[in-house]
């Protein structure tokens, strides 16, 4: 599954690009179901991370948003998405690159009626220990992502606007618009908000340097979706704050980010998911 030319450029200009379907009903179903497990503690190993971002799960009356880092550690299901061939094969055509690595995946679930918002945002500032800012995200709908339910918003051109005060836009809490300092958007440009609409199955690519956020869920129906943070193969470690996943970096400052917790998926080709893993070998 090769991305055009035309959906490359398409990229490139807006920094974020729907390439439809990758998995079946089926398949996003068995997904889903074994996210839930991941999120009840049932999973077979254990994430890197598994907490509401909005603070709220023992208040009904707060709103919730479960962020799980790293579900591929915890279920082997998720471990082989991160080696899907087209999924990496378009990723290296978007970023220009002929060997692809994990940074990490992420979860950010909106539960039906009481989903928070995930407010406007860039994500390479929040990854202090990575540079260049060349990673993508592959943000796949395990059931459809719609207006209705938090679907991502993107504005366009954004990530060609380079990082924005630490990664955070801004947001308005009453039409979720952002907020950004406006002297940091080029003169000429304007902000141009896209409701992004994923259907179940299909992948949607963005920059990481692109401003996008999610509002809340007051609907009926939950927003499922993994995705996975793809670095090419040149993207070093260089510490400048702390992170989450610091503490699994074997390599030196400066030397490309590799290792057991990061692992390379496409090699000038696809790669077999290995047989097994654990957090020790």
């Amino acid at each position: 599954m090769r991305l055009s030319e035309t959906q490359i450029e398409k990229f490139k200009e807006r920094g974020f690009l729907n390439v439809g379907r990758v998995y079946n009903d089926e398949e996003a179903d068995r997904l889903l179901e074994r996210m839930m497990q991941v999120i009840a503690g049932t999973s077979r190993g254990k994430a890197e991370a598994v907490r509401n971002m909005r603070g709220g799960e023992d208040d009904r009356d707060k709103p919730v948003v479960i962020q799980i880092v790293n579900t591929w550690q915890a279920d082997d299901m998720f471990r082989a998405h991160l080696y899907h061939p087209q999924i990496c094969e378009m990723a290296t055509q978007l970023i220009g690159t002929d060997v692809l690595r994990v940074w990490h995946d992420q979860v950010q679930y909106k539960p039906p009626v009481r989903g928070g918002t995930t407010d406007w945002h860039q994500d390479h500032p929040y990854w202090p220990i990575i540079q260049p800012a060349d990673l993508i995200s592959a943000w796949v709908a395990l059931d459809d992502a719609t207006t209705e339910n938090g679907c991502m918003r993107m504005v366009a051109r954004s990530h060609l606007w380079g990082p924005h005060k630490g990664g955070t836009i801004g947001t308005n809490p009453d039409d979720f618009s952002p907020t950004p300092d406006l002297s940091l958007v080029p003169t000429g440009e304007k902000i141009e908000i896209v409701p992004c609409e994923v259907k179940k199955g299909e992948c949607m690519f963005h920059h990481c340097l692109t401003w996008h956020g999610s509002p809340t869920n007051p609907s009926q129906k939950g927003r499922p979706a993994i995705a996975v943070h793809y670095m090419p193969g040149w993207t070093r470690y260089e510490p400048n704050r702390t992170h989450i996943m610091e503490h699994r970096v074997t390599v030196k400052p400066g030397e490309e980010l590799k290792g057991h917790f990061f692992p390379t998926v496409w090699d000038h080709g696809p790669i077999t998911p290995p047989a097994s893993w654990s957090p020790g070998s």
